[in-house]
């Protein structure tokens, strides 16, 4: 029964909330889609598959390790996740289980943990995260409650919005001529209210009014 589970599950392909891990031979790659998972709806890894879908199992006790290590190494605050393993067809198949976390972001470290990186899971795809999804976050967490008085610069990155077509962080920076930062701030505060849209087209971020 857990094998026909698992076959199930493998027919549907990678999406939004799967992906397919063949081997672990690198526990800062495995966190990245830690990272994605945790920080939009949460997902399952299937770990010993390739991405063809054929099952190839996992190997050793070593491979299992890695991915506790990438778990609970190199993913900072370290998220939750639950690892379930079943046989199918002799072979072992994890399945690593990263619920969306309420602590997010929740970053991927490298190997060297000098750097760590945001993601999020867009279709089949671990992506960066924007700095505005960084700062957007970060709003979420905080404990105070965000009181916003509009101002002229409120105005101004609203209406560049409304009037032009979904642009960049830079294009939106260069229209408006604010300091990046702020308009990270703005635009961050305005997904955060619903005034402002995200989305991910031809590999860039693209922002819009509601």
């Amino acid at each position: 029964m857990k094998g026909n589970y698992i076959l199930s599950l493998i027919n549907q392909g990678e999406h939004q909330q799967q992906d397919f891990k063949y081997k672990i031979t690198d526990a800062p790659k495995l966190a990245k889609s830690v990272s994605a998972f945790a920080n939009t709806d949460g997902g399952r890894l299937l770990i010993g598959v390739r991405d063809d879908g054929q099952v190839a199992g996992v190997r050793s006790e070593e491979e299992i390790y890695m991915m506790h290590a990438a778990a609970y190494t190199y993913c900072r605050p370290q998220p939750s996740i639950r690892f379930d393993t079943h046989n199918v067809g002799g072979r072992t198949v994890v399945i690593a289980t990263v619920p969306p976390s309420d602590k997010r972001p929740i970053f991927a470290l490298s190997k060297e943990k000098d750097e760590r990186n945001a993601y999020i899971r867009i279709n089949d795809e671990n992506i960066l995260a924007s700095p505005v999804h960084l700062r957007l976050w970060r709003e979420q967490q905080s404990p105070r409650p965000v009181v916003t008085t509009f101002e002229e610069s409120h105005t101004l990155v609203l209406e560049t919005l409304q009037n032009n077509p979904p642009m960049t962080l830079n294009q939106l920076t260069r229209r408006t001529r604010l300091p990046r930062q702020q308009v990270i701030n703005l635009l961050a505060r305005f997904i955060r209210y619903d005034l402002a849209q995200w989305k991910y087209d031809a590999h860039q971020f693209l922002f819009s009014a509601r």
